[in-house]
């Protein structure tokens, strides 16, 4: 089970999130359905349509277990399966 806590050891598609801090200020507030994930980007199922955005320079909010967990994104800039085999 994902939590706060541990949010950074899993895989994060299908979560919802929202960019609150970005050195691009045009996408903060960007939010959506992560659809896929590569080392270095999100794709994000959003209102208008898929966007690939990179997580390194943004801050990530998600909401788990009803708490807004705030991730910086070079904590997790790495591949899905380097963050959750514990080579992290």
């Amino acid at each position: 089970m994902i939590t706060a806590d541990n949010i950074t050891s899993h895989e994060f598609i299908g979560l919802d999130t929202e960019i609150i801090q970005s050195t691009n200020s045009q996408v903060v507030g960007l939010n959506g359905r992560i659809t896929n994930e590569t080392k270095s980007m999100f794709t994000i199922n959003t209102e208008n349509g898929s966007k690939s955005i990179a997580k390194s320079t943004n801050s990530w909010k998600f909401s788990i277990q009803g708490k807004d967990v705030i991730v910086k994104g070079t904590k997790i800039a790495k591949r899905s399966f380097d963050r959750i085999g514990g080579r992290a």
